[in-house]
């Protein structure tokens, strides 16, 4: 009996030591998934706060721009409020005007219709009393009359139809239209042959000398002495007019050759008249 006893005993510790570290195992084990759910817990809540945090950030920043936004939408509306008014009261204005002007264009064309049925009224009166008063025979005369004057003046139009110069003084070519411009008044005009080489000849307030002439070019070499200076031109064509001054006067005289021939050329020199009172007044004020 005591045998068995024993034997028993033994088995029964043999069997509860492992169980004892079995579960304690199983305890430890417990206690470590514990506390790494519970740190994964805590990482979460944090990571989970700081997103809250952040979002209400970004709520807040949006918030706040809204709020930004709105205020200036405000500002524009009510700005825009201000430049409605403005143009309201201008178009108001305006209307006023374009009425005003409206019926002064009215009146101006009431008074124009007026003005030109009297003048229309006038006119027949007018036609109506020369009719009377004047007889065929004056009609016709005045009729001639016009238009002999109206004959004379397309002629001279016509006959003015000169070159210009480059000083805008029209250039004659022959005895006729040199004759035309006398008629001006402007100028006094010299005319002059020279027939033969090397013979100075006194010209109106000059002297010209004739040196040699091209009859297939129409050119001619002339020497001319102006007070005491004297000047060579080589090669100058017909109607090509020579420009020079004289001493106290400021408008230039001009000496043109209309025509050559062997050893003889033919032309005219154009002096101003304001040129002829300028020198007398520095005459008289020398003296």
């Amino acid at each position: 009996m005591s045998e068995e006893h024993i034997i028993e005993s033994r088995n029964g510790s043999a069997w509860q030591l492992p169980a004892i570290i079995v579960l304690g195992l199983v305890a430890i084990a417990g206690l470590g998934f514990g506390w790494n759910a519970s740190s994964k817990l805590d990482s979460t809540q944090q990571t989970v706060a700081t997103q809250v945090k952040t979002v209400e950030q970004s709520v807040q920043q949006d918030m706040t721009s809204l709020k930004d936004r709105f205020a200036e939408d405000e500002k524009a509306n009510a700005d825009m409020q201000g430049d409605l008014k403005v143009v309201t009261d201008r178009l108001k204005i305006t209307q006023g005007q374009l009425k005003k002007a409206r019926l002064q264009a009215d009146a101006a064309a009431k008074q124009n219709d007026e003005t030109t049925q009297k003048l229309t009224a006038l006119d027949t009166s007018v036609h109506t009393e020369l009719a009377t008063k004047a007889g065929t025979d004056d009609v016709t005369n005045v009729d001639t009359k016009v238009t002999a004057v109206s004959t004379d003046l397309n002629t001279t139009k016509e006959d003015l139809k000169m070159a210009k110069s480059e000083l805008g003084t029209l250039i004659a070519r022959n005895h006729d239209e040199v004759d035309q411009l006398r008629r001006l008044g402007e100028r006094d005009y010299v005319e002059f042959t020279i027939a033969g080489k090397n013979k100075p000849q006194k010209v109106g307030n000059i002297t010209v000398e004739l040196k040699g002439v091209n009859e297939k070019k129409n050119q001619a070499n002339i020497a001319m002495t102006v007070e005491d200076k004297r000047f060579e031109k080589k090669n100058r064509a017909l109607n090509e007019p020579i420009f020079f001054y004289i001493s106290g006067t400021h408008i230039p005289e001009e000496i043109v050759v209309n025509k050559v021939g062997k050893d003889q050329i033919s032309g005219y020199i154009s002096i101003p008249k304001a040129n002829a009172q300028q020198t007398s007044a520095s005459t008289n004020s020398g003296k």
